[in-house]
């Protein structure tokens, strides 16, 4: 997940760039009518081209189209980019030459503002009311299939809750989890825990999981999907409410105090997500996507600490919270052509049985529709579900903050509240409240 943060903000970047050169050449009616034609006289309605941004899933989903060649006699390519690819820019080459793909990936808001007014609206999709991850546009158009879904909550070791007489469902705010960190610190010698949580905010190379990630938490936990009250007031002029941020500071200040002194500050993603596979915290900052982590590279350490249950639960920094934060890390649109209504039929298939089968059991992914029956082997697989299902889920506001947001600014404020040079919770927040006003400035 690093890596891929990482990333994304250099592929924004440079998509950034890419648009502003190209956009009289890519918003040419000739450009556009050229590039339809092309594609409608390479497919003649029987073959479809989707453009992959997980490589590592190559081979499942040519299986997903085989089985719908199988069934619907129609052929979809799937052409997979990874391992460093500028995807956006390659796809800018595709519309140059008059050969963009009829369905591709794109990431977020930049990658999809790369394509204004060339995409298809999958408003009318029957999957559209069974998901709340489809990417919106600002019109309310839903211009992005989610493929899959990734959480964000304070993800735990149940068996060590368990051995503790801690049930999850009982921290519900700060005072239950305060209560809950102190049994487990007074039990760290009977469980085997080095500390209570993983919990790491160094600057240089982890600020996406302090300055995104868990900044993200205070921008929307608890909140609907569609409320975005706290992303618009820093959207706006790098505004916090200060009365909400100072809650959340303070569960900061505990995770601070009960984290891993070795990692806090010094350590690293790979320390983090291993020493919580290994059973040595009972809590860690981190998403979902660790799973396929404590099941590939630690799965020495994870079969070891016995292979336990895990689960999340809602930061609740303010009693009541209840909730996960979910989305899917990228999208797949359609490019209004000639092919525009085969591609959507791919894709409502997609989303129904026989696809979910594939995306799940072979591919996966953690489905983001609802109606969904089948639960990937992840080890948070089972749990974003039932979340989702409950209607129990956040939104992703974060990925629309001003960009270099957490590297250039917030990271090193997280670091330096763990390293003791902010002193308190409300230190913290009027720190943070200036270092945002001031960058939403510049």
């Amino acid at each position: 997940m690093k890596k891929r943060i990482l990333a994304i903000i250099l592929t924004s970047a440079m998509a950034l760039s890419l648009a502003a050169c190209g956009s009289s050449s890519s918003g040419s009616s000739s450009s556009k009518s050229s590039s339809s034609d092309s594609s409608s006289s390479k497919s003649g309605g029987k073959t479809l081209r989707l453009v992959n941004g997980k490589i590592e899933v190559d081979s499942q989903l040519k299986e997903l189209a085989k089985k719908y060649k199988e069934e619907t006699g129609v052929d979809v390519q799937i052409e997979s980019l990874g391992g460093g690819v500028d995807i956006q820019g390659t796809l800018k080459g595709y519309y140059q030459a008059d050969n963009m793909p009829d369905i591709f990936v794109c990431g977020g808001a930049t990658d999809f503002a790369n394509w204004t007014g060339k995409l298809a609206d999958l408003s009318d999709s029957k999957w559209v009311s069974d998901t709340d991850a489809a990417y919106t546009d600002d019109d309310g158009k839903v211009i992005g299939f989610p493929y899959t879904t990734e959480a964000i909550g304070l993800a735990y070791n149940a068996d060590i809750l368990e051995k503790a007489g801690i049930d999850p469902a009982s921290i519900t705010g700060p005072d239950s989890m305060k209560k809950a960190f102190e049994t487990l610190d007074s039990k760290k010698s009977d469980l085997g825990l080095t500390a209570v949580v993983g919990y790491c905010a160094e600057a240089t190379n982890l600020y996406w999981s302090t300055g995104n990630h868990l900044f993200g938490v205070y921008e929307d936990e608890g909140l609907k999907r569609d409320d975005s009250t706290y992303f618009d007031m820093l959207s706006k002029d790098g505004s916090i409410d200060t009365d909400r941020f100072n809650d959340y500071a303070n569960m900061i200040a505990l995770f601070n105090k009960y984290s891993d002194p070795d990692l806090l500050v010094s350590g690293t993603y790979d320390q983090q997500i291993q020493n919580f596979a290994a059973g040595k915290y009972a809590f860690v900052t981190q998403g979902s996507w660790i799973g396929a982590t404590m099941t590939s590279d630690d799965k020495e350490q994870y079969d070891a600490a016995g292979d336990f249950k895990v689960g999340m639960i809602p930061y609740a920094f303010e009693e009541g919270q209840d909730t996960i934060l979910t989305n899917s890390p990228s999208w797949w649109a359609v490019f209004q052509n000639d092919n525009t209504d085969a591609a959507k039929a791919f894709l409502e298939w997609c989303a129904g049985d026989e696809g979910q089968d594939i995306l799940v059991n072979k591919a996966g992914f953690v489905s983001p529709f609802k109606s969904c029956s089948y639960v990937a082997a992840d080890p948070f697989a089972q749990c974003i579900s039932d979340y989702t299902k409950s209607g129990k889920t956040s939104g992703w506001h974060w990925l629309g903050n001003k960009e270099g947001l957490a590297q250039n600014a917030l990271g090193v404020v997280y670091q330096d509240f763990a390293s003791g040079n902010i002193k308190d919770a409300a230190t913290f927040t009027k720190t943070i409240e200036q270092v945002t006003k001031q960058y939403y400035a510049s």
